[in-house]
């Protein structure tokens, strides 16, 4: 399954400014793989911060085949000890195990946060151990799909940002106005910036000052 966008916010994003429809054009149709399951994607990412994709995707599997099914009650009966056994630190082993007994215990309900505006599911998910405000963004983009995540903490849209629009700086303010250019459909104006950072157009490069030795 990838996230969900089509001709409706390619034509206003198009619309909205000439740079996003030449990186559009460019870069042609994204596909961005998802998982629409909100317990699974709050312990990916959870495991996922600060690794390569590679070592999350290993520490993933390992689970699957030792746990089976992975849920609030088989990660409860593992404990942090085995957990820590498949690769992560006892950190993140910690927030997983809370995580898990929230939701064992009621305490966090999942079921609640699908029905929440942005802003709100934003907030409940940061309050768990282990999310901050930017993982919280990409679980409602990448799990929820929700249409208008543009995150001024992301570093790749920022730099995105300075490589489709030649700025040296992204400031609030300017990250702000794009907001509001793409706006309600930021989400798929943030995989364009995505692809744009990683180097889906060869000639477009980052305009930010050189760090100095």
């Amino acid at each position: 399954m990838y996230f969900s966008y089509g001709q409706t916010e390619l034509d206003y994003l198009r619309n909205a400014d000439e740079r996003m429809r030449a990186v559009i054009d460019s870069v042609g149709h994204i596909e961005r793989a998802l998982d629409d399951d909100l317990f699974s994607s709050v312990v990916h990412h959870i495991i996922g911060q600060q690794i390569s994709t590679k070592a999350q995707a290993t520490i993933w599997q390992r689970m699957q085949t030792s746990m089976g099914d992975v849920s609030a009650e088989s990660i409860l009966d593992a404990g942090v000890p085995r957990l820590q056994s498949m690769g992560m630190t006892f950190r993140k082993a910690e927030y997983i195990t809370d995580f898990a007994r929230k939701i064992s215990s009621g305490e966090f309900d999942l079921d609640r946060v699908w029905e929440m505006p942005d802003d709100e599911a934003i907030k409940s998910l940061s309050s768990l151990k282990g999310i901050g405000v930017w993982t919280a963004e990409m679980i409602l983009l990448f799990c929820m799909q929700r249409p208008n995540v543009f995150s001024y903490d992301d570093l790749a849209i920022q730099r995105g940002l300075r490589m489709v629009y030649h700025h040296r700086n992204i400031d609030k303010k300017l990250f702000e106005k794009y907001r509001r250019r793409f706006s309600p459909y930021c989400s798929a104006a943030s995989l364009y910036l995505w692809a744009v950072a990683g180097g889906a157009i060869p000639e477009m490069r980052d305009y930010a000052p050189k760090k100095r030795r």
